[in-house]
């Protein structure tokens, strides 16, 4: 009896330091893990991405009956990121759990909370891949435009959303009287840019415009405030529309995103039950 409580006592005080040993030394996350699915799933978002612009989700046509529409475009778009983000989220929160380091000695609960946290890992660590490398590719594409080449007129108003409205404001009516200076429409833009924000068309501002659209069209000046007065209310329900386009892709881009972590963070549970039954 003697030898047995000894015995005991020895256990009862070795035990909490192994315990809290195996604690302190041990670390929850297997990042390894987390770094593979993160780049499998990262891949497979640009790989999908690049599919659905092939397949044309990225382009929209404004006519009804020139190919789909633009509503129905924008919906397949939309499908095709929620499909995007599930399935490349998915399949990295798989990897993420399965290829985690097994844990003995920890209680099931803690293994769930475990691998839901791995999948999540895997996806907030796949969405800084991707976003580094689109941001990247867009500050390379941006360097590019400006290194480059003076830009012809149709790229400048691809790259400038004012151009088009500048071009129908000083488009005459005939030959024109004199030649467009360039610093005279980087004028008008920065005005248009500036009025556009405020979300007004000051009075001051229109007597000028018409006083150049008079100079270089032709036109009388009640004719020329009445062009000015138009082609800003056009680019006005223009910036207004491509508000409301942003907005509502935002609002689906967070469905998509947190559908994404959703599906990582759940087929991560799977992936950490499958790993913690193969048979050694």
């Amino acid at each position: 009896m003697a030898a047995q409580s000894s015995l005991r006592s020895v256990v009862d005080r070795e035990t909490p330091l192994s315990v809290g040993k195996n604690e302190a030394y041990a670390s929850g996350v297997s990042w390894a893990a987390v770094a593979g699915g993160a780049f499998v799933a990262a891949a497979l978002s640009l790989i999908l991405l690049s599919l659905g612009t092939g397949l044309g989700f990225s382009a929209v046509s404004p006519w009804s009956n020139n190919g789909a529409s633009a509503a129905a475009i924008g919906s397949g778009a939309i499908v095709w990121l929620i499909l995007t983000q599930v399935l490349a989220s998915a399949l990295g929160g798989y990897l993420g759990g399965r290829l985690r380091t097994k844990w003995t000695g920890v209680h099931t609960d803690e293994v769930y909370f475990r691998d839901t946290a791995h999948g999540l890992l895997v996806w907030a660590v796949g969405m800084v891949i991707t976003a580094g490398f689109l941001a990247s590719s867009a500050a390379s594409f941006a360097g590019a435009q400006k290194s480059g080449p003076a830009t012809s007129p149709a790229q400048e108003s691809a790259l400038d959303p004012t151009a088009y409205f500048v071009d129908t404001l000083l488009r005459a009516n005939g030959p024109a009287i004199e030649k467009q200076d360039v610093s005279e429409r980087a004028e008008v833009s920065g005005i248009f840019a500036h009025d556009l924000r405020q979300g007004a068309l000051p009075s001051g501002d229109q007597s000028y415009l018409a006083l150049l659209v008079s100079a270089r069209t032709g036109l009388n000046a009640s004719d020329a405030e009445k062009r000015v007065t138009d082609v800003f209310g056009q680019a006005q329900e223009s910036a207004d529309r491509m508000r409301k386009a942003i907005a509502h892709l935002s609002l689906w881009l967070f469905v998509a995103l947190l559908s994404g972590a959703f599906c990582a963070s759940y087929a991560g549970t799977i992936g950490g039950k499958q790993r913690d039954h193969v048979p050694v």
